[in-house]
């Protein structure tokens, strides 16, 4: 690879990733990208593996090989995710919030020990949701993940004392599993999906230039923390 600057963005096949990946390529960034199906980026300077994310052995074996191939990361986003289903927490089973804990968690922390023995990496930001902090009845999974995605930011903040780290809320993005809860689940039996369907709906365009430049404005006494990028995109 080239000296561009490096960003490296996990599930870059739709929504927020592919725009994220889109907008560091205008930016004059190289971007390494990680998906299950190659997204329709025609850039040489876009490098994409195909990684099933939900396959921790794959990530630790695939992840080793491209870091050999960079010098530096300037800015990594955790942004795949997996909603899982929005029922109650009586109705789901363990492995049904399994599913979601290896992508959105388990799939994180095997990354974050491969880029802490990499050390050559300046941010690191985690695409959290306020489903974290809400507790809304329906996203059981969904929200223990997110939680959980949180505070492994926090505690690997306090072991890579060199890069930022945060966890980030974007808002509501027009996405693939937003449309999911558009379209298919049940309002008036989950309230909380009534209000996102009223609410704003950012484009992932939209959504990924206010990322760019969080980024370039986060402070150090902020790392580890999760941030609503509603509240903090003009303090920080």
């Amino acid at each position: 690879m080239n000296n561009l600057k490096t960003a490296l963005i996990t599930g870059v096949s739709s929504g927020l990733g592919y725009a994220l990946a889109n907008l560091y390529l205008s930016k004059g960034y190289q971007v390494v990208g990680i998906g299950r199906s190659k997204p329709d980026i025609d850039s040489s300077y876009f490098f994409f593996y195909s990684i099933d994310l939900s396959n921790l052995s794959q990530i630790k074996t695939s992840f080793s090989s491209i870091l050999q191939t960079l010098n530096e990361i300037d800015i990594c986003y955790l942004n795949a995710g997996l909603l899982g289903k929005i029922d109650s927490m009586t109705q789901l089973t363990k492995d049904d919030i399994d599913d979601v804990m290896n992508v959105n968690v388990w799939a994180n922390k095997e990354i974050l020990d491969q880029l802490v023995q990499y050390k050559n990496i300046k941010t690191i930001i985690a695409i959290s949701s306020g489903a974290s902090v809400n507790g809304s009845y329906g996203w059981g999974g969904y929200s223990l993940s997110k939680a959980s995605l949180n505070m492994l930011i926090k505690l690997y903040a306090q072991e890579m004392p060199q890069t930022l780290l945060f966890s980030i809320a974007p808002g509501v993005i027009d996405t693939p599993m937003v449309q999911t809860i558009i379209n298919d689940v049940d309002d008036k039996v989950f309230p909380s999906a009534r209000t996102l369907k009223n609410g704003v709906i950012q484009t992932p365009q939209v959504a990924a230039q206010r990322l760019f430049d969080f980024s370039h404005k986060a402070k150090k006494e902020y790392s580890g923390e999760f941030l609503d990028i509603r509240d903090h995109l003009e303090d920080h």
